[in-house]
């Protein structure tokens, strides 16, 4: 009865997993056709206001903010991983090299947020998603 108990707990928890995913999924698309519907209403009777669109549609003025913050938060795990390798490399000394490619990987992908955050900062132009007012 232990092996079945055991996948029912691990099938549970990756329908919650599922469910989560679905659900967000689905909560993304509903938002995104509420605001076509209030483009389209807008376009309707003639009154398109470039500033209220770039709100509804969301502009990416803050990309490169986002991506920055996400690569400092990120940069902050590596050398937590590498600690952790080090410390359970006492015990079990087969877990340290491992742990410490992690965090090498984690550094990466860090730095990689760190320049993705450089590049939308030099290339965003404000006006160039902004619709012509009429």
């Amino acid at each position: 009865m232990e092996g079945l108990g055991a996948g029912l707990a691990a099938l549970a928890f990756w329908g919650f997993i599922a469910a989560i995913v679905v659900a967000g999924i689905w909560y993304d698309a509903r938002k995104r056709e509420s605001h076509q519907e209030t483009l389209r209403r807008m376009v309707e009777s003639g009154n398109v206001d470039p500033e209220l669109v770039d709100r509804i549609l969301g502009s990416d003025e803050n990309l490169g903010r986002d991506l920055r913050t996400a690569g400092w938060i990120v940069l902050g795990t590596a050398p937590g991983l590498a600690l952790l390798g080090l410390i359970l490399g006492m015990e079990f000394p087969d877990t340290r090299l491992p742990l410490l490619g992690v965090s090498a990987l984690v550094l990466c992908v860090g730095i990689g947020l760190m320049v993705a955050a450089r590049n939308a900062d030099s290339e965003s132009t404000p006006s160039d998603h902004r619709l012509p007012r009429m």
